[in-house]
């Protein structure tokens, strides 16, 4: 506890108008709907805010954990020892007059998404429906509909763990299927990322937004809390279709249940743990090897 008080008096020292919420609920910024209290929960509202802050708690001896939407994290009900530091107010999005975006890390997919088709630059419609941050979606190399982050990300601005900014640019990031090079180096944060797209027409884009919206909407539990798909897809199969097959759709563990609507969600039908959550995951994970000698892997990040 002293440390925590240390690392409060070093945050507003370090950056004066921080936010810093104490014991904050992780339930309320997970798209699980899940997770217990963080020791100290920081909001940055400016990349200079970040950078002080990321600062002010290393030298704390604390590693934070980085926060954008919450949409691909499964929190333990203990919490998060320490600090969390959330960018969902870094959200500034910007069209350049050569057709590129600036977004910030904290900004939306779906706002980046609706920015770019106003200004008639296709090629983002497939993160109009992907509930989690630009920073995240880097990180991840997030995908839809046959369009991932490395199709349209140029450059991208990160801090290291010693809070110097650099800048990754095409192939630096190490893009591969649900992962980029900050997976191998999580004291690096995203600021900002810059995106190439391409001029387009704007109804047709809409057109396009619209139609992957609905089948959306047609195919996916959206109305229960979820982190979306939960596993990712293995070489030669469909997750959903395994999971299926296996019989195991509606299964529930507690609050949590397997999608009856489409198996490769896993879904908290209200009240769900964390422990509930990851009991049908080893379930789920179990049932498909033992039926068809498949490995599921978990595309969630498990916060424990």
């Amino acid at each position: 506890m002293d440390q925590i008080k240390a690392c409060m008096a070093a945050l507003r020292e370090a950056a004066p108008a921080i936010d810093i919420l104490e014991k904050e609920p992780m339930s309320r910024h997970t798209t699980f709907a899940i997770g217990g209290p963080a020791d100290l929960f920081v909001q940055p509202k400016t990349a200079d805010e970040l950078t002080a802050a990321l600062r002010a708690l290393r030298q704390c001896g604390v590693t934070p954990l980085l926060l954008g939407n919450g949409s691909n994290m499964l929190v333990s009900d203990a919490g998060v020892r320490g600090a969390v530091v959330c960018t969902t107010e870094l959200d500034e999005v910007r069209v350049g007059e050569d057709g590129g975006m600036m977004a910030e890390a904290g900004a939306l997919l779906g706002r980046v998404a609706r920015r770019a088709q106003r200004a008639g630059l296709t090629g983002a419609e497939f993160a109009g429906g992907i509930p989690g941050s630009v920073g995240g979606a880097v990180f991840m190399n997030a995908g839809a509909y046959d369009g991932q982050m490395a199709g349209i990300v140029e450059k991208t601005e990160y801090l290291d763990g010693e809070g110097a900014l650099h800048t990754l640019t095409g192939g630096e990031h190490g893009f591969g299927y649900r992962r980029s090079v900050f997976r191998d180096h999580p004291d690096w944060t995203v600021v900002r990322t810059w995106l190439r797209l391409q001029p387009g027409d704007p109804a047709e884009i809409l057109n396009r937004m619209n139609d992957l919206a609905q089948r959306r909407r047609d195919k996916q539990p959206l109305n229960f809390p979820s982190a979306g798909s939960t596993f990712k897809r293995p070489e030669g199969h469909f997750a959903g279709q395994l999971i299926e097959q296996a019989g195991l759709k509606g299964t529930f563990v507690g609050g949590a249940q397997v999608s009856e609507k489409h198996a490769g969600f896993l879904i908290n039908r209200g009240g769900a743990t964390c422990e509930d959550m990851l009991r049908l995951i080893e379930l789920v994970q179990q049932r498909v090897r033992e039926q068809f000698g498949v490995e599921l892997e978990c595309e969630v990040r498990i916060i424990r």
